[in-house]
This record gives structure tokens, sequence and C-alpha cells, in this order.
């Protein structure tokens, strides 16, 4: 038999346990569906709502980088950033696509590059590592907003969760 004084205890423990949020926690992670990539794209958030900001392809070039000219051709493109401020976290995924837009090689570019003491303040440039740069078709970007990735339910039971950016792609993705 259990005495009288744990009963008297336990109740209001419970209460403050649940009004705490501790009682248990419902967490669930979703990914954004991956939109359509493109030259040019207006940049979406998790929940697919336009940011006001455009990401587009400048141009692009297959050449040997200039701090690793023995490793032979590289995808040097340029690319701006319009109505994002340099203050801006916007990010999308670009890549260099074959002729059937089959990703070569990826990698995330920010707003924030495409700010400083260039021709075109607004542009900002990188380089895209592909095996065959004779294979490259195109450089597009995909338009959803990379810049933001809150902790997962597995890394934050309490305060992680929701929406999250698509995976980022991988050589051999079809965009």
């Amino acid at each position: 038999m259990l005495p009288a004084r744990i009963f008297a205890v336990a109740p209001p423990a419970l209460v403050i346990l649940a009004l705490s949020g501790c009682s248990s926690w419902d967490c669930t992670d979703t990914t954004a569906e991956r939109g359509k990539a493109g030259v040019r794209v207006q940049v979406v958030d998790t929940g697919g709502q336009p940011l006001g900001v455009t990401a587009a392809v400048v141009d692009w070039r297959p050449e040997p980088h200039p701090q690793l000219p023995s490793e032979g051709d590289r995808v040097h493109f340029h690319f701006r950033f319009d109505s994002a401020n340099e203050h801006s976290d916007t990010a999308v995924d670009a890549c260099a696509v074959d002729k059937e837009r089959v990703a070569l090689g990826c990698k995330t570019v920010y707003s924030s590059q495409a700010f400083g003491p260039a021709d075109d303040p607004l542009t900002g440039d990188d380089w895209l590592t592909v095996e065959h740069p004779e294979q490259v078709a195109g450089v597009l970007l995909i338009p959803n907003n990379q810049s933001h990735d809150g902790p997962t339910c597995e890394a934050d039971i309490k305060d992680g969760g929701g929406m999250h950016p698509p995976e980022a792609p991988n050589r051999g993705d079809q965009l």
C-alpha cells in the first residue's frame, strides 16, 4: 500500500509536467518536395511559397580552375539573386547537367556570394566539379531555399521536427 503522501503529490507533479510540455512530444519530420530545376527560378520556402527572390544562371563554361589547372576542366558558372540583399541567407542548389537533365555535379550557392566587388555586384561565381566536363549541357538551379534546415526530431525531440528542405541532389539524379 502506498502512503497517502504520494497520492497527494503525484497529481500536481503530473499537471506541472503536462503544462511544461514534457509529458509527451509528438515530433514529426517532413521533407519538402524538390522543385523543378531551371536556369531561372523563383526561390521557394519549404512550404512551396515564393520568397520574392529570383535566382538565375547568368553563364557557364568548362575551363581549368585557376588554382588547380592540372586537374583539368571544371564548370565555371556565374549566378545572380534578384531581390535578395547582401544580408539575405537565401541559398539554392546548382547542378551541372547533361542533355537529359541528369546531374553531373552539384553544390549549394548562397545569395551572399553574389555581392561584392565585381563587374556586376549582384552576380557571383562558383565552380562545379564533374567527371566529364564535355557532357555538360547546362547549369540548373533548384528553387528550394536551402539556407535554413532546423533540427530533426532525432537530433532534438522537443524543438526539432517540421518541414525540412529536400535532400541535396546527387550525381545521377534526374532534374
